[in-house]
Order: C-alpha cells, then structure tokens, then sequence
C-alpha cells in the first residue's frame, strides 16, 4: 500500500500535465495521424484553412500556390522554376543580402529586413534596417535632435541657430545674422558646397589631404574643380596643364585660351564655335565621353574602342551588363544598341520570345515579397519583369529601382561611365567615385 503523501503527489502532476495541454494552441498537433500512412485526423475544411494565408477566404489558394497541402502541412515546390520556403511557402528568398559585411540589422524574413521597433516608435528603418533614429535622441531632454532640428538616417539636422551632433548647442547671434556672414557674393548659403554653422561656412571638402581641399573661401565661392576637364581628385592637371587655377578661374599661359586653357591659339575657331562642332546633337561636347580640342573630339578612355564616334556619340559599353557580357551573349552591338538574334528581344537580349514555364508559374517568379507583379510597374515575361518603356528610369528584378537615385555628374547619371544598379553607380574599369566621375586609369584623359 502506498502512502498517502505518494497520491497527493500523483494527484499533482496530473493537475499541472492538464493545465500544460489545455494552454497549447489549438493550431498544434504533435502528430496529425495516427501512424505514416493513416488518414488525416483532420476534416478537409479544416485541412486548407491551416494550408490558407491568415484572411484568406474558402478557395482561396493554398500554400500561396507555391506548393501542396498535406494534412493541414504545406509541402512546398522545391523544383524548378523556383524554390520556396516557410509554413505556408510564402518565401522565396530565404537569406537576406548584406550590408556593410553583415545581414541585415534587424530580423530577415522571407529575404527581408524587419527592422526591431517593438516599442513602436519606429524609429528603426531602411532596406537593411540601417538607420536608427535612436542615435538622434539627446540624452537629457530624451526628445529628438533637442527638440532643434530633424533626424535622417540617424543623423541631426538642425533648425537654423543651433547646431552639434544633437542640435544641443545655440548660437550667440542670431540666425539673419549668420545667413548674412555665409551669404556668398552669388546669393547662395555658402555658395551650396557647404554648411553654415553660427556664421561660418564647412565646406564639402572633397580632397582633404592639403592645406585646403578643392573647395575653399569663406563662403565656399572658390571650386578648384572647375579649372579641370575632367574631374579627377588625385590629378594636379588644372587648366588643361596650361595656365593657373585662382578660385575657380583659369589664367592661361601665353598661346593658351579657353574657359579652361583648353585651345592653343593656333586654332582658328573660336571657342564657341569649337565647342559646337564638338558638340553635334548632344547636349554636352563629345557627348560628355571625351576632350574637344579645336573642334575635335578625342574620346576617352584612351584606347578604348568601344567609344567611338564624330562626337564620341557611340558607347558600346551599353551593350554590356554587370558581368561584362554583350547583348546577353544573344545579339550584336551596334553603336550603343543591341541588336538581338532571331527568338530573343529587350535591352540587352535578355529575353527568350518562347516560354517553357505556365503562365501560373511564371506570374510567381514575378511576384515581389509583398505580393505585387512586377511591384506594379512593368510586366511578367518567362519569369522575369520587363519594366515600364514609358518610365525609363525604372528598373531592378522586380522593376523596385528608381535610376533617378543615382548621382549624376554634368547632368550625367553615372557620369556616363557606368551603370545604374537600383540606386548605386556601377562604374566600368577605370572609373571611380559616386557618380563614377572620377578617372583612376593609368593614362589621365
């Protein structure tokens, strides 16, 4: 006989095994049959309502259509086209791209980023969850930026009067009097290459390493890079090599003139006038890929022939994609266009006209995390989105990059030496810089 106090025990464990399955949620079975092979436990309404996208309707499609439903169990398309992953197969890409080294700072989901903001103050944001207005919040009045300016990207910017790195500090004069001291002889606050701080201007320094950068003065007013053809930081080739650069203005040697002592004086056209034969019908001399010299165009870089031309108007460059490869190795290039073989089309021949995929499998490589074709701006094609002609700016996998965010330089995107990838210049060989407006070859242009 076993002792009174071995029951209560008993009598315990049981209470507390009960209460642990009763707060189990309803949506979990350890098995769902009885043994491989059994019937499914579970009715068949029940079994899609578990296969369905939480709101979705009766009939709506199951695992998102990326798969099949198994006893309330997504098993989903491993095959080609595509792979997918997740409870309901709602992912396609499962590892989220990196970021300075690192994956994402927040949580990757589906390929990604969920940025940390439980306390929904949304302060943590970006693609890769990169920027954390956190860093703007001062620590003794705990508001942003002091309550004196706006945080972008986890950096303060302040109202006019204040200043530091949390717009924690006042100015002892007021702020007409400070836009005053910056006013530049053109008008313009530190001549906009700079910033004004209680009354004296920071200029954007683009070469800090002498005495003074390429952009100098009191008020920013004087930009050695003026003085240059071709804007190249690590280069001391002002003035076309023939006169001196004071403040943004070339002063020419002898037999030299010119805006920027590019003509020798044995040239009989004017300057005007052989800028224009340079020019032709673009809308910079040498199309903005070379050096006029007395109405000729020497195209750059040097020796490289796939920039050719009168005006240096031909580019074969812009046959070429990411990797080098012309006309997706599907046609030829002809002065800066592709011409596709027979069965292939787009902008790079990228395009095979016949499909061997359903229109059902193809919709799905097309679709974008949130679900929209082609992110609503272009349409599917074989898998792939072919972005809107109209909008010639838009463009990535999924049509999501706008190529307006690239910088320019001279009103070039990229400078015209290199690509635009979803916001970030790809610059061809050679170049370098954000606007890859920067020559790093060994031959200077």
């Amino acid at each position: 006989m076993r002792p009174p106090g071995f029951r209560n025990f008993l009598l315990l464990a049981s209470s507390l095994l009960f209460a642990g399955l009763s707060a189990v949620p309803q949506s979990f079975s350890p098995s769902l049959r009885s043994w491989p092979g059994a019937a499914c436990r579970l009715s068949r309404a029940e079994s899609e309502r578990r296969c369905r996208a939480p709101g979705q309707p009766p009939g709506a499609a199951l695992c998102h259509g990326r798969g099949r439903c198994d006893c309330g169990v997504c098993i989903c398309h491993v095959t080609e086209p595509g792979m997918f992953f997740g409870p309901l197969c709602e992912c396609h890409e499962w590892v989220c791209e990196t970021y300075d080294g690192s994956t994402c700072a927040g949580t990757c989901h589906c390929g990604r980023c969920k940025c940390d903001n439980s306390d929904g103050s949304g302060l943590v944001y970006g693609k890769f969850c990169e920027c954390d207005d956190r860093e703007c919040i001062d620590d003794e009045t705990e508001e942003i930026c002091g309550g004196h300016g706006k945080c972008y990207c986890g950096n303060c910017y302040c109202k006019a009067g204040w200043h530091g790195d949390k717009c924690e500090f006042q100015c002892d004069i007021t702020p007409w009097e400070s836009k005053r001291r910056c006013t530049s002889p053109d008008g313009k606050i530190c001549s906009n290459r700079g910033t004004c701080v209680c009354g004296e201007c920071t200029c954007h320094d683009v070469d800090p390493t002498g005495d003074w950068g390429d952009i100098h003065g009191d008020t920013c007013e004087c930009d050695e890079r003026d003085c240059r053809a071709v804007y190249d930081r690590y280069s001391d080739d002002f003035c076309s090599g023939h006169g001196q650069c004071n403040c943004g203005r070339c002063d020419c040697k002898a037999g030299w003139y010119g805006k920027k002592c590019e003509h020798p004086q044995s040239c009989t056209l004017s300057a005007d006038e052989s800028i224009r034969k340079c020019q032709g019908s673009s809308d910079l001399p040498c199309s903005g890929r070379g050096k006029c010299e007395c109405g000729k165009c020497t195209c750059y870089p040097p020796g490289d022939r796939r920039v050719y031309g009168k005006t240096c108007e031909c580019d074969d460059r812009r046959c070429e994609d990411l990797d080098g490869v012309v006309c997706g190795g599907h046609g030829t290039c002809s002065c800066g266009r592709c011409v596709c073989e027979r069965g292939w089309f787009g902008k790079l021949c990228q395009h095979p006209r016949k499909c061997n995929m359903t229109e059902e499998q193809s919709k799905n490589l097309c679709e974008s995390a949130d679900g929209i074709l082609c992110s609503g701006k272009g349409s599917c094609h074989c898998g792939k989105c072919i972005c809107s002609a109209e909008e010639w700016y838009i463009s990535g996998e999924f049509c999501d990059c706008d190529d307006r965010d690239c910088d320019k330089h001279d009103g070039l995107i990229c400078t015209g030496n290199g690509i635009c990838s979803c916001g970030n210049c790809e610059c061809w060989d050679g170049w370098n810089g954000n606007a890859c407006e920067i020559w790093l070859g060994s031959e200077y242009p």
